[in-house]
């Protein structure tokens, strides 16, 4: 009688061993270089915020060309996006903080200075690479709103960072929609539970046969726009009905 191959499918290869993976699922860009380094031939998906480019994880989005391929949280639009929104939301600031991690590889704090420089707005540098960066980043300057550029610390810090803000009576800006539910004013980014199922899609793909090397790296295509009532009541603010429109989900 033929013994029955793993997991009862056919398509596992004869020399298949359960001590060697067939696939690597690599989750934050903090994590995906490690496993990228580890190995150069059993295929990784990736599901970062990082740009995979600029960190080498690929050589382009459209052709990876290597083991490694899936999602990136990142798009273009995102950073001048919620900047415009938080501006439609409180008209008068004119001073933002960005607190961001010039280790974590990404377009944000670029995209967010041009487009404060844009809408009038002066945009500081708030650079926190480890938790003890952040009291010193806190007391750099007086900014009249944060906006925070997402990243594992961050979303580690999230309670630190909302508590800080709250403190100190400004709106808080974020990219991913748990700032909002635990106390910052507005996210707007991209879905990251339907982010995360298309990188489940890639693999599927890969363990019907396809090339990680072909399979190109996709980008947001759903945003949500959240915000917290409750936290703009807090903060004074009206949120006009432009913006409120908008929104995909209120949190009151």
């Amino acid at each position: 009688m033929p013994k029955a191959s793993p997991i009862g499918s056919p398509t596992w290869p004869r020399n298949w061993s359960p001590s060697i993976p067939r696939f690597i699922v690599a989750l934050g860009g903090d994590v995906a270089p490690f496993a990228r380094n580890a190995t150069r031939t059993i295929p990784v998906v990736m599901a970062v915020s990082v740009d995979p480019v600029r960190s080498g994880l690929v050589k382009s989005l459209a052709q990876p060309g290597g083991n490694v391929t899936g999602v990136t949280f990142i798009s273009s639009e995102l950073a001048a996006k919620r900047l415009q929104l938080l501006k439609e939301s409180a008209p008068k600031i004119a001073r933002v903080g960005v607190l961001w991690n010039p280790d974590h590889i990404d377009p944000e704090y670029a995209e967010t200075q041009a487009a404060g420089a844009m809408l009038g707005i002066h945009v500081q540098s708030l650079e926190v690479r480890g938790p003890s960066d952040f009291d010193a980043a806190a007391g750099a300057g007086r900014p009249e709103a944060i906006v925070v550029v997402s990243s594992r610390l961050m979303s580690f810090n999230r309670q630190r960072i909302t508590e800080f803000a709250a403190q100190r009576h400004i709106p808080l800006v974020c990219g991913w929609g748990p700032w909002v539910e635990g106390g910052a004013l507005l996210s707007h980014g991209p879905d990251i539970d339907a982010s995360v199922r298309r990188a489940a899609g890639y693999v599927d793909r890969i363990l019907k046969g396809a090339d990680p090397a072909r399979l190109p790296v996709e980008q947001p295509t759903q945003f949500e726009l959240m915000i917290n009532l409750k936290t703009a009541k807090a903060l004074g603010l009206a949120i006009p009905q432009s913006v409120l429109h908008r929104t995909d989900r209120i949190l009151e």
